[in-house]
């Protein structure tokens, strides 16, 4: 009896898992710690590697691609059908600092699998979620008989996202002729459980910034001089209480223009997911949940603006006392911002709200870091249902749909480029991305090739028709 097209995905995954797993090993013994310089060799070491192992999958073009900093990979495989639309994968290969002190169990580069789990550093952050895509594409060819994929697909594997991606608009900006896609897809994500496979539809921007005061030109006595100059302590503290209002909603004028509003669709496949908020704040190691007055928790993170006090100082700090009005002190910013925010604008508004509620006397100066975009792609997009079928015929179940309140250079793709980005990660909250102990699931990581040899027809055949 021949196979169905799904068994015969199945058939191909189960049949290469040993070879698959044992290449991913060999990819994570090597430490490609970007944000340690002693480790510039390893990282590059890692492109190599990434880049050769492409090549063996299939991949016509595979390059690693340097940068001031760490080098990238891209890869292309072009399909036979012109009209096919092109689809880049997004991932890194950078890893973040560890060793076995830090509380690890094994160590952290030599992979171990207990328990049905693979532990060492990048297995689930971001290695293994990018290289179940090269399972997942020749699953798709077998499984198809098909000797290219279905869509134009092309990788771009970045080696400096655990350092904040200094280099990587530049690098997307200079390259964006051969990057071109009709979408993007990032496995550098999550889903909500084992239980629970979700497509994420969006990431939150962020603006960051630091504020100086200043007021008398040294600390001064303030026997002699309190109450009758003005204390920039006591100005940044003003500054801080004035930042939100008693709805939790930020008090910046302008702040929320052109914020896309939650639609009710959304707001009702949030509260469908099995939150549960009391677990949610011993994870959060908090107390209670408090923000924006009207919303919930998950939509608070997921999809609302935020402005955050993330550190505050000025005048003396150390034992007992010292009676003085300080010369300066300072506030650290940052604001986590949604569809239909501006960059420029964020930072505009910022610095009129602050230049305003300063007393005559203080001086003042901002300084904003490279921020990062918002990105968000809607309910009904026909990509996204493509991730979504895909997703649910490799996990035999209805995929849900959630945000990341975090950030990251998604947004970038997206801008430059002028394509969606959709998100397919097969990692959950367990995995401990960054900590000790760093692990992926396998059954998970095999539903991830699973997902991406659905994919890849799945787009090719309802992409045209939509548009």
């Amino acid at each position: 009896m021949s196979q169905t097209p799904d068994s015969a995905v199945r058939t191909y995954i189960d049949q290469h898992r040993t070879a698959f797993l044992d290449d991913l090993a060999e990819w994570l013994r090597i430490p490609s710690v970007s944000a340690q310089p002693h480790h510039a060799l390893d990282v590059r070491r890692s492109a190599d590697w990434l880049a050769g192992k492409l090549k063996e999958t299939g991949f016509p073009t595979a390059e690693v691609w340097q940068t001031p900093g760490a080098p990238a990979v891209y890869a292309e495989w072009p399909s036979d059908d012109p009209a096919a639309p092109t689809v880049l994968v997004y991932g890194h290969h950078d890893v973040q600092p560890a060793a076995r002190e830090d509380g690890w169990d094994s160590e952290p580069f030599e992979p171990v699998v207990r328990d049905n789990r693979l532990y060492a550093r990048g297995a689930a952050d971001d290695k293994g979620q990018i290289f179940f895509h090269t399972l997942g594409v020749r699953a798709h060819l077998a499984a198809t008989g098909r000797s290219v994929p279905a869509v134009h697909l092309k990788l771009l594997i970045e080696g400096e996202e655990e350092s904040g991606s200094p280099h990587f608009r530049a690098l997307v900006e200079e390259h964006a002729g051969r990057l071109a896609a009709d979408a993007v897809i990032v496995s550098d994500t999550g889903m909500w459980s084992e239980d629970t496979p979700t497509v994420c539809t969006g990431m939150r921007g962020l603006a960051e910034c630091e504020i100086r005061l200043y007021g008398p030109d040294q600390d001064i006595h303030s026997g002699s001089f309190g109450g009758a100059v003005p204390n920039p302590a006591t100005a940044v503290a003003r500054l801080v209480a004035a930042l939100h209002d008693e709805q939790g909603r930020v008090a910046v004028p302008g702040f929320y223009d052109g914020v896309v509003e939650l639609t009710d669709r959304e707001r009702e496949l949030f509260a469908e997911l099995p939150f549960d908020e009391q677990r949610w704040l011993r994870t959060a190691k908090s107390h209670a949940a408090q923000g924006e007055a009207g919303y919930t928790t998950l939509e608070r993170v997921w999809a609302r603006p935020t402005a955050e006090v993330n550190g505050i100082g000025g005048g003396y700090q150390g034992a007992g006392s010292k009676t003085v009005i300080p010369a300066s002190a300072m506030v650290k910013l940052s604001f986590r911002l949604v569809a239909g925010q501006d960059l420029d604008h964020i930072e505009r508004i910022v610095r009129a709200w602050a230049a305003d509620r300063l007393p005559a006397g203080i001086r003042h100066e901002i300084a904003f870091s490279p921020g990062t975009r918002p990105c968000l792609t809607p309910l009904d997009h026909p990509a996204l249902q493509s991730v979504a079928r895909a997703m649910g015929r490799a996990f035999g179940t209805t995929v849900r749909f959630t945000r990341e309140g975090g950030s990251g250079p998604a947004a970038d793709l997206q801008d430059v480029l002028g394509a969606p980005v959709l998100f397919l990660g097969i990692s959950v909250p367990s995995d401990g991305w960054h900590a000790p102990n760093e692990k992926v699931e396998l059954d998970l990581l095999l539903k991830g090739a699973e997902t991406g040899a659905y994919l890849w027809g799945d787009l090719a055949a309802n992409w045209r028709h939509a548009r």
